[in-house]
């Protein structure tokens, strides 16, 4: 008789798993600052963390509205001059994926 150790650990962690995915379903507002964290930013880019990052941009980011104010075209070139993404949008669903995973506990 074939015996199999470990199955009741296995289900624990998948039910575990599954109840963390469920709380992730749907849409979620997550701030930028949870998106961009230190170890996502120093993989993806030249730059130590977020804040280093907007410094560096040489637009003035201060405020969300001062964010808003800064044209598209120039900062996606910013971002594809300092990062691995074309783009602003492609970093943060990047930086969304990661946040999914580390979430997961993935």
């Amino acid at each position: 008789m074939l015996k199999i150790e470990g199955l009741d650990e296995l289900q624990n962690q998948l039910q575990d798993l599954a109840k963390r995915a469920e709380e992730l379903d749907g849409e979620h507002s997550i701030p930028v600052s949870e998106l961009l964290t230190d170890n996502f930013i120093c993989q993806n880019t030249k730059f130590v963390s977020a804040d280093e990052l907007f410094d560096a941009s040489g637009f003035k980011v201060d405020t969300q509205e001062d964010f808003a104010n800064i044209p598209d075209t120039e900062w996606d070139e910013y971002i594809r001059s300092i990062s691995n993404f074309e783009n602003w949008q492609e970093m943060l669903e990047a930086a969304a994926q990661e946040w999914a995973a580390s979430k997961l506990g993935l």
